[in-house]
């Protein structure tokens, strides 16, 4: 958030560590989640007191972000929220802006997918017919993605492409830049309809008239639109342009992380060949630091773990910049080593490895905490509370309708008992051959995991940790499958 004279960055626990070393004097760090701390909207609501008008770009906040923090400004004295019609970045970027990725895009095989995307069409269509509506508007790219069956490559380590999809009950339309299909994508959809990416507002702005049009007539429930709960606020507004569009929790995201027989036993195996890549790796370092007494910095010790995991059958790529952390950097929750700025690996220090890889049947995540000399008390109390808490979530056993939120503390309580505790959830979905991080379900403190209840077919991570800054870090990180 920018005001004319203060800057200040928004973010949760994994990055305090980071942030602060990052952030220089012109910026205020504000650390959500902090008992009494300001939330990130109330502190731009404070800075609107007066009258003054916050804008936003419309399309990377929500619709109900949108409307909250509309709210709260004017409580606090502000006069309103306002959507930009340019990003001010970009007018900063000017002709430096990077061009939009143009990546290809791949049709996954049923033998991976485990479901036809016209089946899955038609299980989206009769949640469309149960809300009395005409059609459902998909933004989230791994959403689209999944329901088509198909993969790209336009944001790094997450198999996705940039597009809107539009389904109602007749047609589907996908827009997208046509120039990333291929012959074989374009014969996948054949019976899908394709638009230019940006196509998306003029059709919306052509249904909102439709519904206006109809808004005294019996019918007008069969010309509505709706929205998901993660549509931005541009979509909300250019559709709802006389009246709020219906939203619901996307149909998609919840099918999508109810893993079917096929993508399960894909998330299996692709964990077998992944896990023989990290016993590989952690033998090898073992041998180069301890036989060989070699100096390896963390960088070094990343690209041998990638080029091993790269060897393995369907491998695509990494599902995130490999951690290596040696010492005090394994405090640093999502720690990045670089050439210039990395440490040698101490042997007598603690090792975190959080490491994960795309494969053609699923997607890996996997952290694991080592010591290659003696480790101190400390260093073995925590790494003990750890993993009882690990061992502890794997072994839970709860009723139907239970959400991560309530089973959070079963990973904590051991740690608590100490005064000890960790600033990140403890779990999080995966998407197979998707993004690593997969909502909606997920462990943690946070109420948003108090929405959606466990469900079998979800594959959750379990990694408690615990993170002593300037002296140490320890996660352990495995995954979860919820069975009936």
């Amino acid at each position: 958030m920018i005001t004319h004279d203060k800057a200040a960055l928004a973010t949760d626990g994994r990055y305090f560590n980071q942030a602060g070393q990052e952030l220089d004097d012109n910026w205020a760090l504000l650390k959500q989640g902090i008992p009494d701390a300001p939330t990130w909207q109330e502190w731009i609501a404070k800075a609107a007191k007066g009258g003054k008008v916050v804008a936003v770009d419309p399309t990377v906040i929500t619709a109900s972000q949108a409307r909250k923090l509309s709210e709260t400004i004017k409580k606090k004295g502000g006069q309103e929220l306002m959507p930009l019609q340019r990003n001010l970045i970009d007018s900063i970027w000017g002709e430096d802006r990077p061009s939009k990725p143009t990546g290809v895009v791949k049709v996954l095989p049923t033998t991976y997918a485990g479901k036809k995307f016209e089946d899955k069409l038609k299980e989206l269509r009769e949640q469309i017919e149960k809300e009395k509506a005409s059609g459902i508007v998909i933004s989230m790219l791994d959403e689209v993605a999944w329901l088509f069956n198909l993969r790209g490559s336009d944001i790094a380590f997450n198999p996705v492409f940039i597009s809107y999809a539009l389904v109602t009950l007749t047609d589907a339309t996908i827009y997208i830049d046509e120039s990333k299909l291929d012959e074989d994508v374009k014969k996948h959809l054949m019976n899908v309809a394709i638009k230019p990416y940006d196509a998306i507002m003029s059709d919306l702005e052509i249904f909102s008239a439709l519904i206006t049009k109809s808004a005294d007539d019996s019918k007008q429930n069969h010309t509505e639109l709706l929205l998901t709960t993660d549509a931005s606020w541009a979509l909300s507004h250019t559709l709802g342009k006389d009246k709020k569009p219906k939203e619901i929790r996307s149909p998609v995201a919840l099918a999508k992380s109810a893993k079917n027989e096929t993508e399960l036993e894909g998330m299996r195996q692709c964990h077998i060949r992944d896990g023989a890549a990290l016993i590989e790796f952690f033998a090898w370092l073992e041998e180069q630091l301890i036989k060989k007494n070699s100096k390896l910095n963390e960088v070094q010790a990343g690209e041998k773990l990638d080029s091993i995991r790269s060897k393995h059958d369907k491998f695509v790529g990494l599902s995130f910049d490999s951690i290596c952390a040696s010492g005090p950097n394994a405090a640093v929750i999502h720690y990045q080593a670089k050439p210039d700025e990395c440490s040698i690996i101490n042997p007598n220090a603690v090792f975190l490895c959080d490491s994960g890889g795309q494969y053609l049947d699923g997607t890996t995540d996997t952290t694991r905490t080592i010591h290659f000399g003696q480790a101190s008390d400390e260093e073995k109390r925590a790494y003990t509370l750890v993993l009882k808490g690990h061992i502890g979530l794997d072994l839970a056993v709860f009723p139907k309708g239970v959400t991560g939120y309530r089973l959070d503390a079963i990973a904590r309580q051991h740690l608590w008992q100490y005064g000890m505790d960790y600033a990140h959830g403890t779990g999080h979905g995966v998407g197979s051959y998707l993004n690593v991080h997969e909502m909606p379900t997920g462990i943690g403190m946070r109420i948003v995991y108090n929405e959606v209840p466990l469900t079998p077919g979800n594959v959750i991570s379990n990694e408690p940790g615990y993170y002593e800054d300037g002296k140490f870090g320890i996660r352990i990180e495995s995954k979860c499958n919820c069975p009936e």
